[in-house]
């Protein structure tokens, strides 16, 4: 019984790796689109994301509706040209037209945490 729960538990994290990273470059690759981001932090630490991992508002991550888990995105603020790469791991932003939802730590780095939302440029890569 030990021995089968050890090669279930085997399977279902490389079933979860297997799902998490992108088996080739998403669609998106190379597209450059224009949105608004916003961020999240404190409320949702530690809680899980849709990828299963732990959210930690310190790392440079965020969550889209559509792109694939592991999808890197240069995400540049045009007023005031800073930018970020960001992993994406969770799903949303699920508020009005938002395209994009930054890590309080990526929302830092490009200078929209006292505003909550910008109009950013976003490379997907």
């Amino acid at each position: 019984m030990l021995h089968a729960r050890s090669a279930l538990a085997t399977a279902v994290a490389a079933l979860f790796i297997a799902t998490s990273l992108p088996l080739a470059a998403p669609a998106d690759a190379g597209t450059v689109k224009n949105g608004v981001a916003s961020y999240y932090g404190k409320r949702f630490h530690g809680r899980r994301t849709a990828n299963g991992e732990r959210f930690n508002m310190n790392a440079l991550t965020a969550a889209h509706r559509t792109l694939p888990f592991g999808t890197r995105v240069k995400v540049t603020n045009p007023k005031n040209g800073r930018s970020v790469t960001v992993r994406i791991n969770d799903r949303g932003p699920y508020h009005g037209k938002r395209s994009i939802d930054l890590s309080r730590a990526a929302a830092e780095k490009i200078g929209m945490v006292n505003a909550g939302v910008a109009s950013v440029k976003m490379e997907i890569f």
